[in-house]
């Protein structure tokens, strides 16, 4: 079947306009918190997300031996005293991940001192 002379003109301007957009689209990046130290004690975590660059949409991915951490989104206040809020849910595959919503992302370890200790992610998504 024939394609008519309009329909040739569309699948061109479609075909130009992906040409044309495809450059500008981002991906979502992965980002193995700790590299490969992971979710632990021997990371200073403010240190390691001064060498990233996070993106809206990136991922977090916190890797450590399930049982001995967990991994919990807090607000500010939960980040800067440790707590988690009633409604806050611990991850704790060993493998967990999370998409980042653009601001500041806030991670702790809610298991006892191991916050307080230096197991805690605070990271600002452009």
């Amino acid at each position: 079947m024939a394609m008519g002379r309009g329909s040739c003109t569309k699948v061109a301007l479609i075909a130009l306009l992906v040409m044309i957009w495809s450059p500008f689209q981002t991906y979502a990046a992965n980002h193995i918190v700790g590299d490969s130290q992971g979710w632990g004690f021997s990371v200073t975590y403010t240190d390691w997300a001064k060498g990233q660059n996070f993106a809206s949409g990136d991922t977090l991915v916190f890797n450590y031996q399930p049982g001995l951490h967990n991994v919990v989104p807090v607000n500010a206040a939960g980040y800067k005293n440790c707590k988690t809020s009633g409604a806050s849910q611990a991850a704790t595959s060993g493998n967990d991940k999370f998409t980042l919503n653009k601001g500041v992302n806030y991670y702790i370890c809610s298991l006892p001192g191991h916050c307080s200790a230096g197991m805690k992610l605070q990271v600002v998504a452009q």
